[in-house]
């Protein structure tokens, strides 16, 4: 199962950040999308998506 296109449930930064890797001079594409999401949402809004879309991930025994 892949990640939800809503926002903060990651596809739309895991799509942005596979799109950046195929474009030349990009050495990092996880930062530059970072960079964009800090930009389009905020500092402190950024922050809280990925607060909250690290609290959806599994741990390690499969159980939120």
């Amino acid at each position: 199962m892949g990640k939800s296109m809503k926002l903060g449930g990651g596809g739309r930064f895991q799509k942005l950040e596979s799109s950046l890797a195929n474009k030349p001079g990009i050495r990092n594409p996880a930062a530059v999308a970072a960079s964009i999401g800090r930009k389009k949402y905020g500092a402190s809004k950024f922050a809280n998506l990925g607060a909250v879309a690290k609290e959806k991930t599994p741990n390690k025994g499969g159980t939120y």
